[in-house]
């Protein structure tokens, strides 16, 4: 039999295991007894055991934490990386998220592009490969993810509690052909804290939703006697987004920017640098008017880091990209939050001491910092150069790397890049109503999926 057609003799039991996996809502809650993401992820992460020990092949629960399937000999192992758990439904469905119903050629339900649907392709791509007789050096391991969604602190207990570390694999929850860079990710905070004595004073300030979203509106609200306002208000709508507004005690400015992601903060207007701009025009009292310039003029409506001194840029992946997120504050204090992404060529030292610098010879106090370090192969690695061949020869299409600004879960464990589900062109349906995947498509996944296998493992 050939690889083709064991493929295609998994298309009725896959479809009927991914419908079941769908219909479990594996969005994580409160931990419970034997369930560290909640009793939902726990059954969903049964479930996946359950179908593996189903078609023959090894399993092992690591603690509920995450588990995996296995198949083959050898000393080293090829893994895929995927995940079970999923974000919650939200609104604006016209179909059960939870429902896995199959419809005009179509799987529905949360899960259904991201990841289960993937992850059920690799799993039984890796059967048919079994199914075809063809002879492996290497073993194959599927990896049942369970926290990629709200931190992968799956994978960190996995590789803590001594998982076994692939020397080749793939997470098939990305994009086609192949994602072989992902810039590293900082989200610092840093406080200006403040006086105000003079006649001009801010009372509340705020703007923006998340670190990573280019905040498309702020406002701030001052206070001022009463003979003041006119001039003051005039100088602050130094713009056609900024709106002045009267108030009793002084006038709100509001400040109207363009939402991006923070990937892609070139393509957005960012608010809080707008705002910024306009309360640079105001009499305000220092410190607060030096933090207020500092800000105005070393990030304003720059998305690269320039003005800070971190403007990195390589070949494969781009410019570091640089978001001012969030502020939130009142008459004493407000708190920044900044999402960051430098190229995958550097490192954290060619970027985040420099930053640290100017905010700290500015005058901030740096009070929290996650950081995800950036993640690349080269082009011509055994890795990528196989996927890519792969793509290539199951689609006829052109087979280029790419390197992106966000992060996949090929970060989680070392050796791993993304590829796949995802194909060029194709509409980005994960955490929105209504996701759903083409049979085809997932069929078109386990067969790249298992000819991908075979040559990492052959």
């Amino acid at each position: 039999m050939t690889l083709k057609e064991a493929v295609e003799l998994q298309k009725e039991p896959f479809l009927q295991s991914l419908a079941e996996s769908i219909r479990i809502r594996s969005v994580q809650e409160p931990p419970a007894d034997g369930a560290p993401y909640g009793p939902n992820v726990r059954k969903c992460l049964d479930h996946a055991l359950a179908v593996s020990k189903g078609l023959g092949f090894r399993t092992t629960d690591l603690d509920h934490q995450m588990g995996w399937c296995e198949f083959g000999e050898g000393d080293e192992m090829i893994a895929v990386l995927g995940h079970l758990d999923v974000v919650p439904e939200g609104e604006g469905w016209t179909f059960d998220p939870f429902g896995g119903e199959i419809r005009d050629g179509k799987i529905f339900g949360r899960g259904s592009m991201d990841d289960k649907g993937p992850t059920m392709a690799a799993l039984y791509a890796m059967a048919a490969l079994r199914d075809s007789g063809l002879p492996l050096k290497r073993r194959i391991r599927i990896l049942f993810g369970t926290n990629e969604e709200t931190g992968s602190n799956d994978m960190k207990y996995y590789k803590s509690h001594g998982g076994e570390l692939p020397v080749m694999g793939f997470t098939p929850d990305g994009e086609y052909p192949v994602i072989n860079g992902e810039k590293g990710i900082i989200n610092v905070n840093y406080e200006a804290d403040y006086t105000q004595t003079g006649d001009v004073r801010l009372t509340k300030i705020s703007g923006g939703s998340a670190p990573n979203v280019v905040p498309a509106s702020a406002r701030a609200e001052i206070t001022c006697p009463d003979d003041m306002k006119p001039q003051l208000m005039v100088r602050a709508a130094g713009c056609d987004r900024i709106t002045c507004t009267e108030t009793a005690d002084g006038f709100e400015i509001l400040a109207n920017g363009v939402s991006a992601h923070g990937a892609s903060p070139e393509l957005g207007i960012n608010a809080i640098g707008l705002l910024m701009d306009a309360l640079v025009t105001l009499p305000l009292d220092e410190p607060l008017l030096g933090f207020v310039h500092f800000l105005s003029d070393h990030v304003g409506l720059e998305s690269d880091g320039t003005s800070l001194g971190i403007a990195l840029s390589d070949e494969p992946s781009g410019k570091l990209t640089f978001n001012l997120g969030t502020i939130q504050g009142d008459e004493t204090s407000f708190l920044i939050r900044i999402n960051y992404r430098y190229p995958v060529t550097f490192t954290y030292d060619d970027c985040a001491p420099i930053c640290d610098a100017a905010f700290l010879n500015a005058g901030f106090l740096k009070v929290n910092e996650t950081h995800k370090a950036c993640l690349y192969l080269p082009e011509d690695c055994e890795l990528v150069q196989t996927l890519l061949h792969v793509y290539a020869d199951e689609t006829g299409l052109p087979a280029i790397p790419k390197s992106i600004g966000g992060g996949t879960y090929a970060k989680a464990i070392p050796n791993v890049v993304a590829f796949g589900p995802i194909f060029p062109g194709d509409e980005v349906r994960e955490h929105k109503p209504d996701e759903f995947m083409e049979i085809d498509r997932l069929m078109e996944n386990v067969h790249i999926f298992a000819e991908a296998l075979y040559r990492l493992a052959r």
